[in-house]
């Protein structure tokens, strides 16, 4: 590495790209919704960060946030059924028993959804947690 200050020739010279990696495309078993969340995961992070075998992986990750997002609003769909409800019973909010059941069991799912979500964006080293030290401080690079 050479010493001193740099010219303004040596600034001006862009370096030749030596094997560009391109980015992965989403499969096409992805529903269009699921290639959007595949899109962008891919671009967030440098192209060459997935491999053939977290493939699967992100395949499923996109599924996963997809099936979460269709949960929440069968969540909010309930919820919204229950205020209705409730609005029409100023004494006391009755909610029927089978209600509090399909309640629960969205909740369920939704939090199943979640732990999906969070095992693969872990796997792939993907999510926040990932890209931390033990003391929260950002790693630089991502370098594994």
């Amino acid at each position: 590495m050479k010493r001193g200050r740099r010219s303004s020739a040596s600034l001006t010279v862009v370096p030749a790209l030596v094997g560009a990696v391109p980015r992965h495309r989403a499969p096409s078993e992805l529903s269009k919704e699921q290639a959007g969340i595949w899109n962008a995961v891919v671009a967030a992070e440098p192209a060459d960060w997935f491999s053939g075998s977290t493939r699967p992986l992100l395949v499923q990750f996109c599924r996963h946030i997809i099936a979460a997002r269709r949960v929440a609003e069968m969540v909010a769909t309930l919820e919204a059924e229950i205020a209705a409800k409730s609005a029409e019973q100023s004494e006391r909010p009755a909610v029927m028993l089978s209600t509090v059941k399909t309640f629960d069991r969205l909740q369920k799912m939704q939090e199943r959804e979640s732990r999906a979500i969070a095992s693969l964006a872990t796997k792939m080293r993907v999510s926040q947690q990932s890209t931390t030290n033990h003391r929260g401080n950002k790693i630089e690079g991502k370098k594994f």
